[in-house]
């Protein structure tokens, strides 16, 4: 019985990263976010064999289990690089050990009630030969949910920081889990994803410290009203009946037409000199079937990347992009290489008026390790991780260029790639300066070509549907490969590009029809950004003083 005490509480840790894992993509088993974090709680909790330093246990337990949320929800890394996917958890994993650690600090005492009620229940397993069953935590309501407040709190802190620490990679979020549920996921308009990650933790605390009162109450027949749990699940029906209500009212808009291109180019051939001649064809014959459509679209989009040189300095390219760009009507929307004073960017461009007007982007946000290794001359070691995926830095740019289509009532946020997961950038570019109005169109273009056929793809796009509802604009995203799809406002995906056999890792064309608010409205989370997880990083710092300073008279008094 020792041994098991000692024992379980390590499976139960990696038993909480695996059902995160499983709410994400390839599994999407949503439902399993509501009591993912509850069998590492209840390690921290209520494993009860003797530790001289039960701190350093908790953060052992928190590190565990990011370890295997992460080693298992970023696989597809390993189509990238198998040593990048090894190292990078071990970083990751730290944001989850330093929850459990507060979780430890805070853990429910026993009130003197149920100090005698375990004295008596010690007795009695002393005389079964039994192990001494764990302390039994508060079974007050309020208690409780001040409890569930402070470590929600504490866990939306961690995504935060883990979200900007090092440039950031805040992928997957607990409350990213709840993409699929598009009611549930509109007070992202408020708090972005932040309010949805604190609402799953608190009901992952209530969800276990109710299971225990039950335990308790069975034990000594004694029961209270569970005013914990029907506050939270009154809570959550105010989210679900307030996400219903909001998506029935929504702003003017005005029909638009777009097209998005995805080229299907594998990864070892975008850059090859031989495979230059396919790819052009490849976008001729596809945009020519876009351009062909009747309606024609206003938007031709084509991915990240797409060109096999840089389209500004590579003649070749140069010319066959501005030829294709006279040749219609639409307004041509693609990802390139640009070169400048001997500075690389990764860029997007905008070519208008038949290749008269050519408006520019550069990536403000660079992907580490991806598109820059950090210190790669100071800490050569970083740049042997990679290898020759990133044989080169990229240099970010600096402004947060909107475009002005042909159609003048419409203004596009040129997002690229990974930077249509990062609320606090997407939202600068709906946000309104002296010469323009903000963005009310969404277009991602990305090369998920890295990641083949692996579910990186999908769970790149769970994460960017929420830049629609914390900004209430339309998306659309163009891939290289993986998923091309046109987004509303709500984060419901309308259109997506599929083969015949369903499988969005295809060539083709999606054209369509999206709706574009005509009225600039800005919700509180476009105006505020992250306010709401920074004021649960406040509420933490306080959570942790207290924590610290209860810890110490507990000490003293024994």
């Amino acid at each position: 019985m020792k041994k098991l005490a000692v024992v379980w509480p390590w499976p139960a840790a990696i038993c909480s990263g695996l059902l995160c894992t499983a709410c994400f993509p390839p599994f999407d088993l949503t439902w399993l976010c509501w009591i993912a974090l509850t069998p590492l709680i209840g390690a921290i909790w209520f494993s009860w064999e003797k530790s001289r330093h039960p701190w350093l246990r908790n953060l052992a337990l928190g590190y565990v289990a990011g370890l295997a949320f992460f080693w298992t929800a970023l696989s597809w890394l390993t189509t990238v690089t198998v040593l990048g996917w090894f190292v990078l958890p071990f970083y990751m994993a730290i944001y989850f050990a330093l929850w459990a650690w507060l979780c430890g600090l805070l853990r429910p005492r026993e009130t003197k009630k149920q100090s005698v009620i375990t004295k008596w229940d010690r007795m009695l397993a002393r005389a079964r030969s039994t192990a001494a069953p764990p302390r039994p935590p508060c079974t007050k309501s309020t208690n409780n949910l001040l409890l569930a407040f402070l470590l929600a709190a504490a866990w939306v802190t961690q995504e935060w920081l883990r979200g900007w620490v090092f440039s950031g990679f805040g992928w997957n979020g607990l409350g990213v889990a709840l993409h699929d549920n598009w009611p549930l996921i509109q007070i992202a308009k408020y708090t972005g994803v932040a309010g949805l990650s604190f609402m799953v933790a608190f009901a992952n605390v209530i969800a276990i410290t109710t299971v225990w009162r039950l335990i308790l109450e069975a034990r000594t027949r004694m029961t209270r009203p569970h005013f914990d749990l029907t506050l939270t699940m009154a809570g959550i029906v105010g989210v679900l009946i307030f996400g219903i209500r909001s998506a029935q009212v929504s702003s003017p808009t005005k029909p638009f037409r777009v097209a998005a291109v995805q080229s299907n180019v594998p990864q070892n051939q975008k850059f090859d000199p031989q495979f230059t001649r396919k790819i052009f064809d490849e976008f001729h014959h596809l945009s020519e079937i876009a351009l062909r459509s009747n309606p024609p679209p206003e938007l031709l989009v084509w991915p990240e990347s797409s060109m096999p040189g840089p389209v500004r300095a590579d003649p070749e390219s140069y010319k066959f992009v501005m030829d294709l760009a006279a040749s219609a009507d639409s307004d041509l929307f693609l990802g390139t290489i640009d070169e400048e004073d001997g500075d690389v960017y990764n860029a997007a461009l905008l070519v208008s008026d038949g290749g008269e007007r050519v408006q520019i982007y550069r990536k403000v946000h660079l992907v580490p390790f991806g598109e820059y290794v950090p210190g790669r001359h100071k800490v050569p070691l970083l740049a042997r991780i990679v290898g020759d995926q990133v044989p080169g830095d990229f240099k970010p740019g600096k402004e947060y260029t909107v475009f002005t289509l042909t159609n003048t009532d419409v203004q596009v946020a040129p997002l690229i790639c990974f930077e249509d997961t990062i609320g606090e950038l997407t939202r600068q570019f709906v946000l309104p300066t002296e010469t323009n109005p903000g963005a009310n169109l969404l277009v991602d273009i990305t090369n998920d070509g890295w990641f083949l056929h692996s579910a990186g793809s999908h769970q790149h796009l769970v994460n960017a549907i929420f830049r629609c509802v914390e900004t209430r604009r339309p998306m659309v995203r163009a891939a290289n490969t993986g998923v091309t799809c046109f987004v509303n406002q709500f984060g419901r995906v309308t259109e997506i590009l599929r083969d015949e056999n369903g499988s969005t890792f295809t060539e083709g064309v999606l054209t369509g029809g999206i709706k574009v608010p005509t009225e600039h409205e800005l919700t509180f989370y476009t105006r505020h950004g992250e306010l709401f997880a920074k004021v649960c990083a406040g509420v933490t710092a306080i959570a942790l003083i207290i924590g610290v300073f209860r810890q110490r008279r507990a000490i003293a008094a024994t």
